[in-house]
């Protein structure tokens, strides 16, 4: 059964220690920048939120690259970025829903791919904000957890 990386924002304190175990283990430098995870920090709400590729069902980012980059590893089930292809045209970008797709330095797309199926930024949370579970086990109080937080956040943006 594939596994999802599930994501507890209750429990995230936004003390990067992901974004560094992940830049870490896919670059071998200690640079957030380089982060395939991202800690999105609403200071003025005391919220904050791991965002992470969701490895989508029906991946936009998949459908819309023109050459193909983008495949589905069979032992895991995840989306990676095989970079022979990668044209660097940012097209993923843009169809993100999640905008977790990022530019690199060396001018191709990096995108979480859980490791391979042993994500690094789930072993080395120190609060649980992370976790690596099979689908079924995360699928319902994960979405409504989910649901619920972002209503709340969305009550509490006012459109100019």
């Amino acid at each position: 059964m594939q596994k999802v990386l599930a994501v507890f924002p209750e429990k995230c304190t936004a003390c990067k220690l992901c974004e560094l175990a992940c830049s870490f283990t896919k670059t071998g430098e200690f640079n957030p920048i380089r982060s395939r995870i991202r800690i999105s920090v609403l200071m003025e709400d005391h919220f904050y939120m791991p965002m992470v590729c969701m490895q989508c069902h029906n991946a936009p980012c998949q459908a819309i690259c023109p050459t193909n980059c983008i495949d589905i590893n069979r032992d895991t089930g995840h989306y990676f970025v095989n970079h022979e292809r990668c044209i660097g045209c940012r097209m993923c970008i843009m169809a993100c829903p999640f905008g977790v797709i990022e530019y690199g330095m060396e001018g191709d797309i990096e995108k979480c791919d859980h490791c391979e199926g042993s994500p690094e930024c789930v072993r080395i949370c120190p609060t649980g904000a992370l976790e690596y579970r099979e689908i079924s086990t995360t699928a319902t109080p994960t979405a409504a957890s989910f649901a619920h937080k972002m209503l709340e956040a969305q009550k509490g943006v006012q459109v100019a």
